[in-house]
């Protein structure tokens, strides 16, 4: 398969046998970057840990600085108290059988 000339250039920036820090890593994908839009980029870490074993699993969230760039919006079914308190919890959309009418 032959390869454009941007990608020969940014194939000689990279080389296959180092191992980068993940600030070097991110700054190289930056560096190498062709592409007029903002790109994805996936993350494979190797933890050595065992899943099978309940003590070593690994889940968790993690708060990106700059958000995900896509706002919330959020909808509670309730009725009386309840439907008060998602109101003073600052839900967009509150109500109960009149919303459910509205969204069909």
């Amino acid at each position: 398969m032959k390869r454009g000339k941007n990608y020969i250039d940014s194939e000689k920036l990279i080389d296959k046998g180092t191992l980068y820090s993940p600030q070097e890593a991110v700054d190289l994908v930056v560096k190498t970057s062709k592409a007029k839009f903002d790109e994805t980029v996936e993350l494979a870490v190797r933890l050595g840990v065992d899943p099978r074993h309940a003590d070593q699993q690994v889940r968790g969230t993690v708060v990106l600085p700059h958000g995900t760039g896509k706002t919330v919006k959020v909808l509670v079914f309730a009725k009386g108290e309840k439907a008060k308190e998602a109101e003073a919890a600052g839900a967009d959309y509150v109500g109960a059988e009149e919303l459910m009418q509205k969204i069909q």
